[in-house]
């Protein structure tokens, strides 16, 4: 009868993810030989070859993929059958791994985080700051319990919950004439440089989409990976950008800078939850997104005394 242990499954799925001896080693922190003699004792215990020897590295066969998938579930049903466990004492107790998106984290997690230690002071809380991929990846393998990022999210395994809508706002240099305007319209974007953050971050999309710019010979990146760059370019009078409406009461001051509402019907974002299907803490996540809405409407407070500043 063959004999599996969670500890082979582990190995493998690392091995999976990585694709190399090495790294998959390193990511259990083991030596690269224990592994190796992991996965074929689980190749001996199932009778089946699960992975092709290559001189880069590893390649999955076909069965291995299989295998690999069925896997990643079982871990996962184990580490929901241990928070399961660890949490049933109580709402936002324990540990939980929170993984949130660059354009929204330097924004939310200021007034979020005293809300969560005020409320809840049990709860030890991790929190992770990447682009929406990479931070999905992690979910769904178990490394984040939930994530806070712009909606939607394609992914069968993963439960969603939108909080709030965030607008988006046109900003501009505060030597731009304006002619008397009060709301932007998409040809003030069309008819200025549009800086933007780079490749990979989930704004960036949005505001594309909003602007309908196919060709993006228009628009300048430099390779910025947050918003306060952007600005910092904006104020320079190096171009206009689309900023979301929560980071106005922490980029807006003290730059130079106008910051205008759309026409209707404005642009936005939705921003919400993102948790693992069979996760067994949906009510932490639940009670966690009523801090979100309310740490949000704190944002906007700012926001405001930022526009009139």
């Amino acid at each position: 009868m063959a004999h599996v242990t969670l500890k082979q499954l582990r190995y493998f799925d690392a091995l999976a993810r990585e694709q190399h001896f090495g790294r998959a080693a390193d990511a259990c922190a083991v030596t690269q030989p224990a592994l190796s003699m992991q996965i074929q004792d689980l190749e001996a215990s199932l009778g089946i070859s699960l992975v092709e020897r290559t001189r880069n590295g590893v390649k999955l066969t076909a069965k291995g993929e299989e295998i690999a998938s069925r896997a990643q579930r079982l871990l996962n049903d184990v580490r929901n059958l241990i928070d399961y466990a660890q949490h049933a004492g109580g709402i936002l107790s324990g540990v939980l791994r929170l993984g949130v998106i660059p354009s929204v984290a330097p924004y939310l997690l200021p007034p979020l985080l005293p809300l969560l230690k005020d409320k809840y002071p049990d709860l030890e809380l991790h929190v992770r700051e990447t682009q929406t991929q990479v931070l999905t990846d992690e979910l769904v393998e178990g490394k984040l319990d939930v994530l806070l990022l712009a909606l939607p999210i394609k992914n069968p395994d993963v439960e969603t919950l939108s909080i709030f809508d965030d607008r988006f706002l046109l900003a501009v240099p505060k030597s731009k004439k304006l002619s008397g305007r009060v709301r932007a319209t998409k040809d003030m974007v069309e008819g200025d440089r549009l800086l933007l953050l780079e490749e990979g971050h989930c704004l960036r999309d949005q505001a594309l989409t909003y602007c309908s710019l196919r060709q993006v010979d228009a628009v300048s990146t430099f390779g910025a990976s947050s918003l306060s760059t952007i600005v910092e370019m904006v104020s320079a009078g190096l171009g206009i950008t689309l900023l979301p409406e929560i980071c106005v009461g922490v980029e807006g001051r003290n730059r130079e800078i106008k910051v205008m509402r759309f026409v209707e019907p404005e642009p936005s974002r939705a921003i919400g939850l993102a948790w693992r299907r069979s996760s067994p803490r949906r009510d932490d996540f639940l009670a966690l997104s009523k801090l979100i809405s309310v740490a949000w409407q704190a944002s906007l407070k700012r926001g405001a005394i930022a526009m009139q500043a």
